[in-house]
């Protein structure tokens, strides 16, 4: 009986890029790897360099450099690539130079034949998962942006800090736009269940007054005091990745906040935004849409509205 090996590309093998094969080899995640840049001995250097791993890993991952002809049974293509972010600007400003490369990898990668499911990462990612779909032409549910996904452990971890409890006991979701004007729907966050308001409430002598805006805008800024103190960021979305590449795998009916396709959802249509979504098999099964009070309704509006906006000025 045959058995189908797991396989995967990352397309881009800057510092996120290599992040996530070490994460895919460490965590066991699929059986090959292949390191794909514009940089061919970038990528030969990441592959070499991981595959000095196996000897003390549980699993043998092989890891290959490799080109877009070979991505036609590729199960999954991770794209980190993309211009550089640059202090005191946004990560819309680069959309113009990252709309061209998408082109310029999206045409010769499904010329292979492959049908499978891209993460996207290359920011401004939801435009840029939007931007992917348009392109490949493949279904929805296998176009996935990282979104808020790292925005929403970024959050978690703030929250829990708070409370010196662990993040994995928060339940929170910071939505729309991976950028400045995502939002949290404080009315649907929990530790260990019970509501977070009641929580403050019931910790007065604890943590007193909590601003709830300075920390959305730590979360929204968290990336930036990262890239201020180290050049850039990697560890957090490189593992958020493998996670919602993990959720895929392992059909594991996972809800995690992804920027996918919405239509019709929380009043929106043909945009991508970050949202909590269910991932398996398929890549993305369904949307979970939470019912927001009317001023997280307004927060959120006005985010996916940005991100609709900048959507628009793409030609096809």
């Amino acid at each position: 009986m045959g058995i189908k090996s797991r396989k995967v590309a990352i397309v881009g093998t800057g510092l996120v890029g290599s992040s996530i094969g070490f994460s895919l080899i460490t965590q066991g995640v699929c059986e090959e790897i292949l390191m794909i840049d514009i940089n061919e001995e970038k990528a030969l250097g990441e592959a070499m360099d991981l595959n000095h791993c196996i000897e003390y890993l549980d699993q043998h991952t092989k890891v290959k450099v490799g080109k877009y002809e070979d991505c036609g049974d590729v199960d999954a293509i991770i794209i980190t690539a993309g211009p550089p972010p640059k202090p005191g600007k946004s990560r819309l400003d680069t959309l113009g130079a990252s709309a061209m490369i998408m082109e310029s990898i999206i045409t010769p990668i499904m010329e292979s034949g492959f049908s499978g499911h891209f993460i996207i990462i290359s920011n401004p990612v939801d435009i840029m998962a939007y931007h992917v779909w348009k392109l490949s032409g493949l279904p929805k549910s296998h176009v996935i942006g990282t979104g808020t996904s790292v925005d929403s452990a970024r959050l978690k971890h703030f929250i829990a800090d708070l409370f010196d409890v662990d993040p994995r006991s928060v339940q929170a979701y910071s939505m729309g736009e991976h950028g400045d004007s995502q939002m949290v729907p404080w009315s649907h966050v929990y530790i260990g269940g019970k509501p977070f308001n009641k929580v403050i409430n019931d910790n007065k002598h604890r943590v007193g007054d909590i601003d709830l805006d300075k920390l959305v805008s730590d979360t929204a800024k968290a990336g930036w005091e990262v890239f201020n103190r180290k050049g850039t960021t990697y560890y957090g979305i490189a593992t958020a990745a493998v996670g919602v590449l993990k959720a895929i795998f392992n059909d594991e009916n996972r809800i995690i906040p992804v920027s996918t396709l919405l239509e019709g959802e929380y009043g929106f249509d043909g945009v991508f935004a970050g949202v909590p979504a269910v991932l398996n098999r398929n890549g993305v099964k369904e949307l979970v849409e939470i019912e927001m009070t009317e001023e997280e309704k307004v927060k959120f509006d006005k985010s996916v509205n940005l991100i609709k906006d900048y959507c628009n000025t793409l030609k096809y």
